[in-house]
């Protein structure tokens, strides 16, 4: 039992340091000639994590405070960025500083300009920002030319790439946005969470207020499909909408009440209220959680002919990383089903650091506080 309780602490204290959504800025190179202008949104909150901004330590970042590391935030952001064109760098300078405000809080602006030794055909960029301190962080791009635009995302393992201002392949568009879209998924613990939290009673069935194993597989089949698929429907329409510009809501609502999501979906194991509707518990928050999903696709203002195409991409990504997760929990749970282990630990005990944790991050996202530190 000890060790049990010390496995959940420490899942508790790993999961806290992912509550929120995953770093990404927002880069836009525009090529014309040699020259390439540039704007890079960068989060005020990653920048004081890796040089410091908070002068003061009151944990609000003013402008005051910004405007006073200008010169270290473009030395710092600009010495992890580089351009070049045929082989030869096309050095940067930063032209204007600015703040920002994106779905998740504010943004440090940098608009800049490169001149190439010649007309650039194939650009070629090495991105490194944070990741020697967060390597989940990711560098959405979108380059433009000639009226044309294409996409790109740097991670540490791609951080160097190379593009050609030819007409920009959409397949390739479609899968780099599949790929965010699983990763998306799989680092979004909240997400996750609510999910595992309605599936965990699929293998068990409620008998006079005691968990009960199930049978046949087939029932536990049915129960997580009709689940997955209220999830996926609901959060898909809300994704399309918050990406088409269609609806927008604020950050903070957004993401406290995902977390209130999480609260409600874990405790439902426990206090029974939806019992065996949980697909609508899914479906109905599944529609918050679309937002949520939204955001990385939303910051990163994509033209309207790019923008269908990552949300497809993106969408159809989210949908495979959450079937492997299914894919992988549903066989284990059906096995363990009939154990003490399952019914009384990883189901009630489970549950109940899964709402503990929500509700840290429900009061983290709610009043902007960090509660705990790791």
């Amino acid at each position: 039992m000890k060790r049990l309780l010390l496995l959940f602490v420490c899942c508790f204290c790993a999961l806290n340091a992912y509550a929120h959504k995953p770093s990404d800025s927002y880069l836009i190179l525009g090529v014309e000639g040699n020259t390439i202008t540039g704007q890079w949104d960068i989060a005020l909150r990653d920048l004081d994590f890796a040089i410091g901004l908070d002068a003061n330590g009151d944990g609000a970042i003013t402008w005051g405070e910004v405007r006073a590391k200008h010169s270290d935030i473009a030395a710092y952001a600009m010495s992890r960025l580089q351009l070049s064109a045929e082989g030869k760098t096309c050095p940067a300078r930063v032209t204007e500083h600015l703040v920002d405000d994106h779905t998740d809080g504010a943004y440090a602006v940098l608009r800049f300009k490169a001149e190439c030794p010649a007309i650039v055909g194939t650009l070629q960029a090495r991105y490194a920002l944070f990741f020697d301190i967060d390597p989940q962080h990711k560098g959405l791009l979108r380059l433009q030319y000639q009226g044309s635009s294409s996409t790109g995302i740097f991670s540490p393992d791609k951080a160097t790439q190379q593009f050609s201002l030819n007409k920009p392949s959409n397949l390739g568009q479609f899968l780099d946005y599949g790929r965010e879209g699983v990763w998306h998924i799989w680092v979004g613990f909240d997400h996750i969470l609510f999910l595992l939290a309605l599936l965990l009673p699929a293998v068990v069935f409620d008998q006079q207020k005691k968990w009960q194993a199930i049978s046949a597989f087939k029932p536990a089949f049915w129960a997580v499909l009709k689940i997955v698929t209220a999830f996926t429907v609901a959060h898909s329409i809300t994704l399309s909408l918050a990406t088409l510009g269609i609806i927008s809501l604020p950050s903070r609502w957004v993401e406290s009440t995902i977390a209130v999501s999480v609260v409600i979906a874990a405790l439902n194991n426990v206090f029974p209220l939806f019992r065996e509707r949980r697909w609508v518990m899914a479906f109905v928050f599944g529609l918050i959680h679309g937002f949520g999903f939204a955001s990385v696709l939303t910051d990163l203002g994509l033209p309207q002919s790019a923008l269908i195409l990552a949300l497809v991409g993106f969408n159809l990504g989210v949908e495979a990383g959450q079937l492997a997760i299914v894919a992988v929990f549903l066989p284990i749970a059906f096995s363990l089903r009939h154990t003490w282990l399952y019914r009384r630990i990883i189901l009630l005990c489970g549950s109940l650091v899964i709402a503990a944790l929500a509700m840290i991050w429900l009061i983290e996202r709610a009043f902007d506080l960090k509660v705990l530190t790791f």
